[in-house]
């Protein structure tokens, strides 16, 4: 029972990536052809959408957690019966707030626009989760390779910052809108490094396990970036609120420290890169492949960020879709790559299936589709973004005269995620199908009695 916990999270992982991008899909084109799909309209799509992303993300990188501590620390998880009950937490809360999209009972902000109440279970999963993987590392002695310590910080700031999410519920914050804006976009910005430092140490454990080299997690670089990941997660937020009238200071350290993990990042994966043998590195090792696929994104999206994080061209840039171009950029060219690549690695490991050179081909259509769908899907919002800024700031047009003359180029940016949602269908299928014919042989309800029997 070392490994199954890990893959059922693997598994609703995958579920999860095709949903959304099937959501996002329905929304891109409802968006742009008023009338599309009028059976779930696009308030509901966008809060479908996002929620099943941020799940696939925090699942894949969960399920990852579990099975590396299981099978490659050979330490036993404290116990099997609070990550049973954490994958059912997960999974009730998960369906209820789809239900509540689905019925149109909102109530919540950002990322959480579901009924407040529904936070204190998926609140409640994440404790047992943390409390487990707390309690499981300790039994570890020696010197902590860097992404244990990711892992951990990463899970500890995800309960500060989603406990922090909900401090609009209080008068205090929700009767001043500048301190409101602030709390709540600040929250919302330290979700996100928090989540990335599951997804970067997930990285660095698959490029140590690929490698073989245990030292690459013990360098004085990891830790560097370890360091950096947690200033940026604790002041990177600040590039957010250059338009609200906040200390001066807290923008001026956003700005020094902003985006610098990812150079770190991108050095680790460059230098691990050039330090790989001919065997190990063969472009057709599809963890590999798409590690290096995450590096490319890396300095794509820096580049922008970067660009965005200068204050006088965030007032221009700030509410624009260049803002989501960055966002999908880190969502889908970083972290989906990562996970992706993590989650190839576990399933060949646990399930022992073996993909055909027909299932490899199919793959490697996908990642090509996908990549390539991706920058011309950031590239359109990109291109609407400048000229959306361009008309707020010059014409001074009212929104819908700016909504007309960059739609044509968010009709392109809706055809590029089609084309997105077909190369991860090509990628993720064959994966799926050998999750399931392993959980069929194991179905996930007797996986689960079974560790907690265990237990």
């Amino acid at each position: 029972m070392k490994k199954e916990i890990g893959l059922v999270f693997i598994f609703l992982a995958l579920i999860a990536l095709v949903l959304g991008l099937f959501w996002g899909c329905a929304g891109a084109f409802q968006f742009v052809f008023p009338g599309f799909f009028d059976a779930v309209p696009f308030y509901k799509t966008r809060p479908l959408h996002v929620s099943f992303v941020i799940s696939w993300i925090v699942l894949s990188a969960i399920g990852g957690i579990y099975y590396y501590l299981n099978t490659h620390f050979r330490i036993p998880l404290f116990s099997r019966r609070m990550a049973v009950v954490h994958a059912w937490i997960f999974g009730i809360s998960a369906a209820l707030i789809c239900a509540c999209y689905l019925y149109g009972k909102f109530g919540g902000r950002e990322y959480w626009e579901f009924p407040a109440v529904l936070a204190i279970p998926v609140f409640i999963s994440w404790f047992l989760f943390g409390f487990n993987y707390f309690k499981t590392i300790a039994k570890k002695t020696g010197t902590w390779p860097v992404y244990l310590w990711m892992w951990g910080t990463g899970i500890c700031f995800f309960l500060f910052t989603f406990s922090e999410s909900y401090l609009w519920l209080f008068p205090y914050f929700r009767n001043n809108i500048v301190r409101d804006l602030t709390v709540q976009w600040k929250a919302a910005g330290a979700l996100v490094g928090s989540w990335n430092m599951l997804v970067y140490g997930t990285a660095l454990f698959v490029m140590e396990k690929i490698k073989g080299d245990k030292q690459m997690a013990r360098s004085k670089l990891a830790f560097l970036m370890f360091f950096l990941g947690l200033a940026n997660l604790m002041f990177g937020w600040a590039h957010h609120l250059y338009i609200v009238p906040t200390a001066p200071w807290i923008r001026y350290l956003s700005y020094a420290i902003s985006m610098s993990e990812l150079l770190i990042f991108a050095k680790l994966i460059w230098n691990w890169r050039k330090g790989l043998g001919s065997i190990r590195r063969g472009f057709y090792f599809l963890p590999y492949r798409f590690l290096i696929a995450s590096d490319v994104w890396i300095f794509l999206n820096l580049t922008l960020a970067l660009f965005i994080s200068i204050p006088a061209v965030n007032v221009f840039t700030h509410g624009t879709h260049i803002t989501v171009a960055h966002a999908m950029g880190s969502a889908i060219g970083i972290n989906t790559m990562i996970l992706l690549s993590s989650a190839l690695l576990i399933i060949g490991e646990a399930t022992g299936y073996s993909f055909s050179e027909r299932q490899k081909k199919t793959i490697n259509a996908g990642f090509w589709i996908t990549n390539i769908s991706l920058f011309f899907f950031c590239l359109f919002l990109i291109l609407a973004g400048i000229e959306k800024g361009r008309l707020v700031i010059e014409n001074k047009l009212s929104f819908q005269d700016i909504m007309l003359h960059i739609n044509p180029w968010l009709i392109s940016f809706a055809f590029a995620g089609l084309g997105l949602f077909t190369g991860l269908l090509l990628v993720t299928f064959h994966p799926l199908l050998a999750v399931a014919h392993y959980l069929r042989k194991k179905p996930a309800t007797v996986i689960l009695e079974n560790s907690i029997a265990n237990s």
